[in-house]
């Protein structure tokens, strides 16, 4: 292992030398890089040669006589050589520790073979086996998502290596993503994702920045252009009004033969009460609902009933003030219940049948499907035209709070910017007295 030292490490110095006492089978002679440090010197061969009447030994240079196309791919492949071993030998002087000519070399053997584990492929695979473990399911499924479609593009069976992701790799796929109805928000998930894969694989030493195609800033317009996709979304708010009709809407149970089967008045109420309790409790979305339990409800310092929670999605921690309108929602819900702490607030998860991640997911994703259908079938029932969901629940507490003068600072414009965090960093920044007044406005 290098060990520190007393002074600054030097830096060892790469060069390309030409062995005329190496003759290989056609004449030529091969080139090498040689690596000097501290009067020691290790030398890598190449692969590369040329004939001697093509070289000046007294300049060490080529001769006028070699032909242009084979002088200048020669002096490509030598910057290249000369590149690699140059920043391997900087980054160990950079480090300061001691280091000779055979340190360099391993270092680049070593960055060689990081980089040869893994394909693009592959390292997809292995990056949502680790979202497996660690039970990240929502990320599972988009890299899968990702990965499928690139297996798609590149071929059944194939993969390629990472310095094959290039601006025409990524034009190619949109192409064909194009080709095949994607939409621009999803166009936009994709090539984020493809992105932060990339960067994974560069920051754990798999992949080369070199060729990374992405643009990191202004200065780099010939590079692809992520942020070119249109991801605004149409704002699907509804008025205040409306939020009263959804208020006043009581389903009616059905009587007719197979009630037991027909009825469909329990799911329209839950339907109706998530999206109620989503709009008074600042938007919280259906899965952070779904996760809520008992434990979740509590008091301030000052008695005032709060509603606590992590959300699932970010891990940003949220504290709403409960109004009398979501207390009465939990009072429906906890009556009749054993609500203990652990248990869940609404009829979504079953702690006995949904234990692993994949299973409340997957739950989630169902009766999220089966809530939105009823909440369409509520809209319709009380004269709402815009189609409801539970995503609309969470525009309209933004719109709500805007239209009663909140500052956009606080909510910003029905948190409907392309980046969602920026709405939670905005709201963690102000005093929650006035979020909590701001909540009265609703």
């Amino acid at each position: 292992m290098a060990q520190s030292t007393d002074h600054k490490e030097s830096k060892a110095s790469v060069r390309i030398v030409y062995r005329k006492y190496d003759t290989l089978q056609d004449g030529s002679h091969p080139f090498f890089v040689c690596i000097t440090k501290d009067r020691q010197r290790k030398y890598i061969a190449t692969g590369l040669s040329l004939h001697p009447q093509f070289w000046n030994d007294e300049k060490n240079t080529f001769r006028k006589s070699v032909p242009t196309a084979k002088r200048q791919a020669l002096e490509a492949s030598f910057q290249v050589w000369k590149d690699k071993y140059t920043n391997a030998a900087e980054a160990l002087a950079d480090a300061d520790q001691a280091h000779d000519a055979r340190s360099v070399a391993t270092k680049v053997s070593d960055e060689r073979k990081a980089t040869r584990q893994f394909k693009l492929l592959s390292y997809f695979e292995e990056l949502i086996n680790q979202f497996e473990k660690t039970g990240n399911v929502g990320n599972r499924k988009v890299y899968r998502d990702v990965q499928n479609n690139l297996t798609r593009y590149i071929g059944e069976g194939k993969d390629i290596s990472f310095d094959q992701i290039t601006v025409k790799f990524c034009i190619g796929w949109e192409n064909k993503m194009r080709s095949e109805g994607l939409t621009e928000i999803t166009l936009s998930v994709k090539f984020r994702t493809l992105r932060a894969v990339l960067n994974k694989a560069i920051a754990s030493g798999y992949a080369k920045p070199d060729s990374y195609p992405f643009a990191r800033n202004t200065a780099e317009q010939h590079k692809f252009q992520v942020g070119k996709f249109d991801t605004r979304t149409t704002k699907r708010a509804i008025s205040k009004a409306d939020i009263r009709k959804i208020e006043a809407f009581e389903p009616i149970p059905y009587t007719g033969p197979y009630a037991s089967l027909r009825d469909t008045s329990a799911r329209e109420k839950l339907a109706r009460d998530l999206f109620l309790f989503s709009y008074y409790c600042g938007g919280i979305n259906f899965v952070d609902m779904a996760m809520l339990k008992w434990a979740n409800v509590g008091e301030d310092l000052d008695g005032k009933p709060r509603l606590t929670y992590v959300r699932q999605k970010t891990g940003g921690r949220f504290s709403v003030r409960l109004m009398p309108s979501a207390l009465a929602i939990l009072e429906r819900y906890r009556s009749g219940m054993n609500a203990t702490p652990t248990s869940y607030i609404f009829p979504v998860l079953n702690s006995a049948l949904h234990r692993t991640p994949s299973q409340i997911h997957n739950r989630c994703n169902k009766i999220m499907g089966q809530v939105n259908a009823d909440l369409k079938t509520i809209g319709t029932a009380v004269g709402i035209t815009t189609p409801l969901t539970t995503y609309v629940a969470r525009h309209s507490f933004a719109t709500a709070l805007k239209h009663s003068g909140v500052a956009t600072g606080i909510i910003s414009e029905a948190m409907g910017h392309s980046d969602e965090r920026t709405t939670q960093i905005y709201l963690s920044e102000f005093d929650t007295d006035l979020v909590d007044a701001a909540f009265e406005n609703l």
